[in-house]
Parts: structure tokens; C-alpha cells; sequence
């Protein structure tokens, strides 16, 4: 067999899609930074600017708002994990029961590929003289996943707690710093809004200016309904 250049074993590499610690990582920051943004802008609508009650309302939003999406992804990414490795164990089950069906199974699939019948069953016959990778064969094949790279709720869950308490402290951050008014706290929200949406754009095909301006017209659009909201129904309270 021809081996591999070098060049093109070194450019050809693809990024981690399947680690589970991405999708939470950027919904944990963008989540933490719009719930933090638009709660802070209602409590500043409802109240005097620069109360107490604002910072200790960010606070509770930051603390409140971790704990709950590190247990979410926890016990989502924890409930995937298990129903991948029932089905795995089922597929284990049929191929222990039924090698010679099983087989011929993947020879059909590899034939609905594209390769001839007799390649396909002597790939197939192939894979089948070892069960460990006949069964991550067929897993691939048929369940679209790797059963040796499942996503972890441990990576998941620190991901998303980490990085919703860091989105969350930035509109509370000008607050905690002696300032009395909104308008800070508004700055380096819709900075950090596009910021986040631009950073987003490396792991996308989207260009870096339209996701960067779309999370900040959502950010934004978030925090000004809540400030609305908190304007009309915090007179009526206090």
C-alpha cells in the first residue's frame, strides 16, 4: 500500500466534535451572560440604579443559574451516555446470538455504499473474525456513534458551570465595582455578547461579523424586553 504523504497527514485534521464539552461550554457563557444581562436590566428597571438589591439579584442569578445548568447537562449528557451503552449492549447481544445475520447485515450495508458483494462480504467476514470490532463496527454503522469516544456529563457539566459563571459576572462585574448606573454594565454586556458571538464563528462556517452582531441583537433584545417588563411591574410592587 502507497503510504500517506506527510504533507497531507499533518493538514488533514479534523477538531473534536464528539467530546461534549463544546455545545455546553459556548450555551453555558452566552446563557449565563443574556439571563445575568436581562435580569440585572429588569431589577435596574424596577428599582433605584446601584441598589443592593441589583448586585445581590446578579449574584443569586450567577450562583442559581451555574448549579442548575451543570446539573442539567450532568443528567442530560448522563441519560445519552446510558441509552448509547443499552443499545450497544443490545447490539452486543445479537451479534453473540446471531453472528452469520449479523454479518450479513453489514455486507448489506457496505453493498448500500457502494462496494461490490463479494468486497462487501469479505469485509464484512473480516471484521466479523475479531467480536470486539464487529461490534464497534456495527455501532458505527448503525448507531452513527463511537462507543470508545461517548461524550462525558462530568466534562459537560464543569463546562457549562464554569463558563455560565463567567458570562453571568460580566454585566454584574461594573456593580460590584461602585457603579451606580446601568450604562457600564450595558457597554460590557453588548461588547461581550458580540465578542462571544465572534469567537463562536471559529468552530462555525459563519463569518465572525454576522455572529457576532446576531448575539448581540439577541442579547440585547433579551435584556431590553426585561427592563421593560421590570419598568412597568416595579413601581406597581414597590
Amino acid at each position: 500500500m502507497t503510504e500517506i504523504s506527510a504533507e497531507h497527514s499533518g493538514d488533514h485534521t479534523h477538531r473534536d466534535v464528539t467530546g461534549g464539552w463544546l455545545r455546553p461550554a459556548v450555551f453555558g457563557a452566552v446563557d449565563g451572560l443574556v439571563s445575568n444581562f436581562a435580569l440585572i436590566a429588569g431589577m435596574d428597571g424596577g428599582t433605584d440604579s446601584g441598589s443592593k438589591f441589583i448586585v445581590l439579584a446578579g449574584l443569586a442569578g450567577l450562583a442559581a443559574g451555574a448549579f442548575s445548568m451543570a446539573a442539567g447537562e450532568y443528567t442530560s449528557v448522563a441519560s445519552q451516555r446510558e441509552l448509547a451503552r443499552a443499545e450497544i449492549d443490545v447490539e452486543r447481544r445479537e451479534i453473540q446470538r446471531h453472528p452469520v445475520d449479523e454479518e450479513r447485515e453489514l455486507s448489506a450495508t457496505y453493498q448500500q455504499k457502494g462496494l461490490d458483494a463479494d468486497l462487501a462480504d469479505k469485509v464484512a467476514k473480516q471484521f466479523h473474525a475479531n467480536p470486539d470490532q464487529a461490534l464497534e463496527e456495527h455501532v458505527r454503522e448503525e448507531l452513527g456513534i463511537d462507543p470508545n469516544d461517548l461524550p462525558s456529563p462530568v466534562v459537560a457539566a464543569a463546562s457549562s458551570f464554569i463558563c455560565f459563571a463567567v458570562g453571568a459576572l460580566i454585566p454584574l462585574l461594573p456593580y460590584l465595582l461602585g457603579a451606580n448606573s446601568v450604562i457600564p454594565a450595558l457597554i460590557m454586556s453588548l461588547t461581550a455578547l458580540f465578542i462571544c458571538g465572534a469567537v463562536v464563528s471559529r468552530v462555525t462556517s459563519r463569518s465572525w461579523w454576522y455572529s457576532g452582531l446576531r448575539q448581540l441583537l439577541l442579547g440585547g433584545a433579551a435584556a431590553a424586553l426585561t427592563y421593560g417588563v421590570g419598568t412597568l411591574v416595579g413601581p406597581g410592587i414597590g
